[in-house]
């Protein structure tokens, strides 16, 4: 999995529950996909089992590269 430096020194550290497979099977299988229109970024969400949880995670305009990742309370799918 590619990942930003913003990722790798900043979310990880504050986020270590935050899995790589989970990060994975979201990008792969989102239950939604939205682009942001400021900087082209993509925003995925995605349904986490074992946690019971909505995760949504941002990645670079390539769709691969995760910038961040985060559980998202307020998703309604």
């Amino acid at each position: 999995m590619k990942t930003t430096d913003y990722f790798h020194d900043n979310v990880l550290p504050k986020r270590p529950y935050i899995r790589a497979d989970w990060c994975e099977t979201v990008i792969a299988h989102p239950l939604k996909r939205e682009v942001q229109v400021e900087d082209g970024r993509i925003r995925h969400w995605g349904w986490i089992v074992d946690v019971g949880r909505h995760l949504r995670v941002v990645t670079l305009a390539d769709g691969e590269t995760v910038h961040n990742a985060f559980y998202d309370r307020r998703f309604k799918p």
